[in-house]
């Protein structure tokens, strides 16, 4: 594995977390390092599942950012201990 293929794993950790990120409601205040690692494990799942199920590179894709988005939900709920929905989602 070279260093391009790390930048890259870096750079679609990055746009899958933030694409996550921006699924969910209300303010994340997580550091963008958070953001890729969420968009990687999300990367991770859903490619494990779209490749079980027998789904393209677009059910991959979908599958990814699905993935990462409740891994965001997640973070939110029992990391930051707020509310994904509501008053207190908006709450930083």
């Amino acid at each position: 594995m070279g260093l391009g293929d790390i930048i890259a794993i870096l750079i679609s950790g990055l746009v899958i977390g933030a694409l996550g990120r921006l699924a969910v409601p209300g303010p994340d205040p997580m550091p963008i390092w958070i953001t890729i690692l969420l968009g990687i494990v999300g990367s991770i799942v859903g490619g494990i599942v779209a490749v079980a199920v027998g789904l393209g590179v677009g059910g991959v894709f979908v599958l990814s950012v699905l993935a990462a988005t409740l891994i965001v939900i997640a973070y939110r709920k029992f990391v930051q201990k707020r509310p994904i929905t509501g008053p207190g989602s908006r709450e930083v």
